[in-house]
């Protein structure tokens, strides 16, 4: 079913990089079972990156790698998107599925932070890659889990 997920998201240097890491860990609050006591710091990476034109920005990533908590925010995500976002995603799944397996969603990084999932199609968004696994690779069977999954 889901392999891992992977979040990722830049904060830039005219960003307060507490928002957007608020941002990040309304994702990663969802993804697992509350009686885990799970601390999100402990799974933001965060790495300071120096751009072409030496700006400077933070990097914060994360991977959700064991099977429950993927398929609960997997779930998470699903139940908490507007029925017009849902549409677009449906149209776009099979576009968002490259061959890797790797299934695409950018979301809203200000929606985010106030509690609220939107997708996004701009590059400034918090990017989530969902890892579709299947034996042996099959993109047509990886095709049916996201559609079950999000559709």
């Amino acid at each position: 079913m889901i392999h891992y997920i992977n979040l990722r998201v830049i904060a830039h240097s005219t960003e307060d990089l507490s928002r957007v890491r608020a941002a990040l860990e309304f994702f990663l609050l969802n993804a697992f079972d509350k009686s885990r006591n799970v601390v999100t710091e402990d799974l933001v990476e965060v790495t300071e990156l120096e751009g072409h034109y030496g700006n400077s920005f933070v990097m914060l990533s994360s991977s959700i790698t064991r099977k429950s908590d993927s398929v609960r925010l997997a779930r998470f995500i699903r139940d908490n998107m507007s029925p017009e976002d849902v549409n677009v995603l449906r149209s776009e799944m099979p576009d968002r599925l490259d061959d890797d397996q790797l299934f695409h969603l950018r979301f809203d990084k200000q929606a985010a932070f106030f509690g609220k999932l939107v997708l996004s199609s701009s590059s400034d968004a918090i990017k989530v890659k969902v890892k579709i696994a299947t034996y042996p690779r099959d993109r047509l069977q990886a095709g049916l889990i996201v559609e079950e999954l999000f559709g």
